[in-house]
């Protein structure tokens, strides 16, 4: 009976943790290039349940029938890095990486008198006062030479990155490629960061001018998966109140016989 109610509010606990997940994915269905999080379940504390002496039989020690999963745990949340689809906005700052999921705008964020490397796929860009390309945030957008400056915001991106002005090249967009997107984890701000376990590969997808990345959320999916964790939230609660009134009859009824 103890053992009911651990397994009731331990699932309370995680799927509490679900219900996180699912509502900063709703919260973000309309930002640009934002990668949707998806949790993985993993049963946790097999117990093997015994036989004990039941005088079936003489064995001196008790006899395996199986095992017994005390609760569910959260294994990884894994976040589907599948590509968004496309809006055109005609304006000349927006990008959106076609064709290769595993690629991403390289971003320097200041952090002191340094800059630190951040990824995202959001190429919804502006230009600041000093013409160079920054995110919305005001972080630097780079380039293969450094901080892309541009004078004015009449210039061309060529499908593999080239940016061009007064049919001059200036710089090419800095794309990282991963071969294993999985490894990045979620810095804030619609950015990514690398691990150790994060590899790099070539680039076989195009930038696209004009168009921004929308967000890969499905929003009557994430609204199902809501009403589904309410659902067992609340079938959890119930079973740890009927355990709960089944232990006060046990100790306060029948005790007393």
């Amino acid at each position: 009976m103890i053992r009911g109610l651990y397994t009731s509010g331990y699932s309370m606990l995680t799927l509490n943790r679900k219900m996180d997940t699912v509502s900063n994915n709703m919260a973000n269905v309309n930002t640009n290039g934002f990668k949707r999080d998806t949790v993985v379940f993993e049963e946790f504390s097999d117990v093997l349940a015994k036989r004990f002496f039941d005088g079936s039989d003489m064995l001196t020690r008790p006899a395996n029938i199986g095992t017994m999963t005390l609760y569910n745990d959260i294994a990884e949340v894994h976040t589907d890095f599948t590509q968004g689809a496309f809006e055109n906005t005609g304006i000349s700052t927006d990008m959106a990486i076609n064709g290769d999921d595993g690629a991403f705008f390289t971003i320097a964020v200041p952090q002191g008198n340094e800059f630190r490397e951040y990824y995202t796929r959001d190429g919804s860009f502006k230009l600041d006062s000093q013409g160079r390309l920054v995110t919305k945030n005001g972080d630097f957008v780079m380039g293969e030479n450094g901080i892309i400056t541009l004078e004015g915001s009449e210039f061309i991106i060529s499908n593999r990155g080239e940016v061009i002005q007064n049919g001059e090249t200036v710089d090419f967009i800095q794309i990282r490629k991963f071969d294993n997107p999985e490894s990045l984890r979620k810095y804030g701000f619609n950015l990514l960061t690398v691990t150790a376990q994060t590899q790099e590969g070539v680039f076989e997808g195009t930038i696209e001018q004009g168009f921004v990345e929308r967000s890969n959320v499905d929003s009557i999916k994430e609204m199902v998966d809501m009403i589904t964790v309410l659902r067992a939230y609340e079938s959890n609660q119930k079973a740890i109140q009927y355990q709960d009134s089944t232990l006060d009859k046990a100790v306060n009824e029948v005790g007393r016989l």
